[in-house]
């Protein structure tokens, strides 16, 4: 029988970034992926690297997570592909440059300053190409843009390297308490551990389900679509609120789109079906906001299947009914830029019982009762 420190249930970055942190604070974990490293969210997703237009509860992770990033090939031996451009996000009218007015306000009481209101030529000089009805917006000047299939092996293959081991092609099929230690049923035998972290994505609330944690976790499957190459002509990654958008270039000159339309998600099949009609609303957005776009054609669209929650924040932090087990899921489309530092959060987490990262809000208990 395998035994380990910490057994890491699923294989995105979540759980690779925390199997890397525990085996750099020399504990030995054995991370389960039923798939691959990155086949579902982790890998498909926008790579969008923001700290901007997150939930009050989330901020706290998301600036140690970009200290990670902004040093992330000395953490991974790799750089990832990320750059830092910015994010920006853009008001098409009065009435939401006043509502993202009022929020800078509110964060700088709050003592963060990230967030940046910007006028109308101050947008125009980030983002030249942006139609001119738009009288500003926000900006969060560190944030950028990483390859996220590369940076999930990169966590990966560091975790492995630092003494980590990574099953692959292996499911969970029960747990349960024998004495002090958590037994891990699994596909390819038990595993024996006495800490497990439930980093399971969109099949997170089953394994919560099997320690009597149930939670209202919904499987969604957002859509991104990639253009042919235009010349080079933004290089922020630019979002929207009021209509679902966000928009990068490449350096190849391809633009990545997405925004939050979904397509059906079937978990089980690990298959998605894309809506086109949903996403030819995305392209028309970007017709109207980026005039320089509309000679471009869409080559490629896809969706990956990724675990949404009701309040729409993640559940970070320990078990309410079961001690030793510690929950990491359900980022709600926009965990990517989290993953850095939500592993190293969880591994201190896990080995010494506090962090100094606050997670206050996040705990699967506001789901109970």
């Amino acid at each position: 029988m395998r035994t380990a420190d910490v057994v890491v249930i699923g294989g995105g970055i979540h759980g690779c970034s925390t199997a890397l942190h525990l085996a750099l604070r020399g504990l030995k974990p054995i991370l389960v992926e039923k798939d691959y490293a990155g086949r579902h969210a982790s890998g498909v997703n926008a790579g969008g690297v923001r700290q901007l237009a997150r939930d009050l509860a989330e901020i706290p992770l998301s600036i140690a997570s970009m200290g990670l990033w902004e040093r992330i090939e000395d953490l991974v031996g790799d750089d990832c592909g990320f750059e830092s451009h910015g994010t920006v996000l853009v008001a098409e009218n009065e009435d939401e440059l006043a509502s993202f007015r009022a929020r800078v306000d509110d964060l700088r009481l709050r003592g963060f300053t990230h967030e940046e209101l910007i006028d109308r030529a101050e947008l125009k000089r980030l983002v030249p190409a942006v139609a001119d009805h738009c009288p500003g917006g926000v900006v969060s000047r560190r944030d950028g843009a990483a390859d996220p299939f590369r940076a999930t092996q990169a966590f990966r293959r560091r975790a492995v390297e630092k003494g980590a081991e990574v099953l692959e092609g292996v499911v969970v099929t029960g747990l349960s308490k024998i004495g002090a230690n958590w037994r891990v049923e699994t596909s390819a035998g038990p595993i024996e551990a006495p800490k497990v972290v439930n980093a399971a994505g969109a099949w997170a609330d089953r394994v919560a389900a099997m320690l009597g944690e149930p939670v209202p976790l919904t499987v969604v499957a957002p859509m991104l679509m990639v253009t042919s190459r235009v010349p080079a002509f933004i290089q922020p990654v630019v979002i929207l609120r009021g209509r679902k958008l966000s928009f990068k270039q490449l350096e190849n000159g391809t633009v990545v789109i997405g925004g939050g339309h979904l397509a059906a998600s079937h978990r089980d099949r690990n298959e998605t079906v894309l809506d086109w009609n949903k996403l030819a609303i995305s392209a028309r957005t970007v017709w109207e906001l980026f005039p320089a776009m509309r000679a471009a054609t869409i080559v490629r669209a896809w969706a990956g299947i990724e675990a949404y929650m009701p309040d729409g924040i993640p559940v970070v932090g320990a078990s309410s009914t079961s001690e030793g087990v510690y929950h990491q899921f359900g980022f709600s489309t926009h965990g990517f830029q989290l993953g850095p530092g939500t592993g190293a959060m969880m591994a201190e987490l896990v080995a010494t019982g506090a962090t100094n990262t606050p997670i206050d809000g996040l705990g699967i208990e506001r789901f109970q009762g």
